[in-house]
């Protein structure tokens, strides 16, 4: 039997940023349940989990395994440093059509983004002026705290996840004199030190502070150091991270695995982008493009590994590349040469062009993410949930013990499912369903 408490009263679920992936998001939600749009690509909206074996296997929605919110109970709430609210950033995003806009105008108008944490430093494109006038890191988040404490008091919410929908912030690397305990942290954000506590990390340290699960959507550094890690399991909160994995790595984490099963050789990965959205926007800075191509980098290395087919994979040659192109907008094109090779060495091109949506993609991976950590805090899991790999980028996990990321995509859906089995109090197995 399932031990995870019921998911009884109003979900919160306060977005980072009010772009085009949070309004695609906010407004896919309103919409599908008003019965006028259908949540396609939503594993807990549409995936079936197999349970028991034999003559007692069947199949189950996730949600007639463990008990999920219901999408009639999310109340919304957003920062950004733009103050229009959430249906003038949809218009302005220009992903959805009017017409699955407009029926949930006025519930998109009530959400108004708060202002946000934010340094420009972190993010020189970007020039809103929805910004809080904080002195200090620690300032930071106490603003963000009673943020999140005056929306779940007003609007009679029980329960609240916090999601990282905003743009890429430049890299930190990881610093082990300030990230490596809470204490150092909490100091770091006292001393004011803006060179190694990113606002993201504000934002992360407040909802777990909080009793919130925080959920890291882009690359940044952020809730992947030591002192997060000890932040959550102090609090008891799940966190999850990083990057949402929509396009092209998406491809590439289920691709990979191709090459691998079939023992065949591969010379080098060319992956190039070309986006035109705020993201696009973002990522054309160097120091902003770098966090995100750590990120794509680490996929390959974990799934085709050198050590154990040095023949296949002992010299891959991996390059990845993302344009701004402001005519595609929200269109995305992802472009991948592989150059492979087979029998006696014999060499061979693949080439794989996917013209693809980015907050389309996005926006079921929100869905997912928010439920699935709030299952996850009431099932009293806490610390990095290893089960949500399936859908980020590069995948959190305790480097500090050379621990490897899982990216292989198929061996994410068996732990995303042998999770779900067990919250719901059936046995895991690595069965072929």
């Amino acid at each position: 039997m399932s031990n995870v408490k019921p998911a009884e009263g109003k979900l919160g679920i306060m977005v980072v940023g009010c772009g085009a992936v949070s309004t695609t998001f906010m407004t896919g939600v309103l919409m599908a349940r008003k019965g006028l749009a259908k949540p396609i690509g939503s594993v807990t909206q549409y995936d079936k989990i197999r349970v028991g074996k034999g003559d007692n296997k069947k199949y189950l929605h996730y949600h007639d395994i463990v008990p999920l919110a219901k999408l009639e109970d999310i109340v919304f709430a957003t920062w950004d440093v733009y103050p229009q609210n959430a249906y003038q950033a949809a218009v302005y995003a220009d992903v959805l059509k009017a017409k699955d806009i407009e029926p949930v105008r006025d519930e998109l108008e009530q959400i108004v983004p708060m202002k946000a944490a934010f340094d420009k430093n972190f993010a020189k494109r970007l020039d809103g002026d929805n910004v809080k006038n904080c002195k200090t890191r620690w300032d930071m988040v106490k603003e963000l705290r009673k943020d999140i404490s005056d929306f779940k008091q007003q609007n009679g919410i029980d329960r609240i996840v916090v999601i990282w929908a905003a743009s890429t912030e430049i890299y930190v690397p990881y610093n082990d004199k300030i990230h490596s305990t809470i204490e150092a942290l909490e100091q770091a954000m006292k001393n004011d030190d803006r060179e190694h506590i990113a606002p993201s990390m504000c934002y992360a340290y407040a909802a777990l502070k909080e009793g919130c699960p925080f959920i890291m959507g882009a690359p940044n550094t952020t809730v992947d150091i030591p002192a997060m890690w000890q932040l959550a399991e102090q609090v008891r909160m799940p966190i999850a991270g990083k990057d949402f994995k929509t396009g092209q790595t998406l491809v590439k984490s289920g691709f990979a695995p191709i090459l691998k099963v079939r023992n065949l050789g591969l010379s080098g990965w060319f992956s190039t982008n070309i986006l035109g959205n705020r993201d696009g926007l973002v990522l054309d800075e160097p120091a902003n493009f770098h966090t995100k191509e750590v990120s794509k980098l680490s996929t390959l290395e974990t799934i085709l590994k050198k050590d154990e087919q040095p023949d296949l994979y002992g010299d891959i040659y991996h390059k990845v590349r993302i344009n701004y192109y402001p005519p595609r907008n929200d269109a995305k094109e992802g472009w991948d040469n592989l150059d492979i090779f087979g029998w006696m060495g014999y060499p061979m091109q693949i080439k794989i062009n996917f013209l693809c949506r980015d907050s389309i993609l996005a926006a079921p991976l929100l869905l997912d993410l928010c439920l699935l950590s709030d299952l996850a805090a009431r099932a009293g899991r806490y610390g990095t949930q290893r089960f949500l790999s399936f859908f980020l980028k590069s995948p959190m996990h305790d480097y500090t013990k050379g621990e490897e990321a899982v990216n292989n995509l198929f061996d994410q859906y068996v732990m995303l499912k042998n999770a779900i089995r067990e919250m719901g109090g059936h046995e895991a197995d690595e069965e072929i369903d």
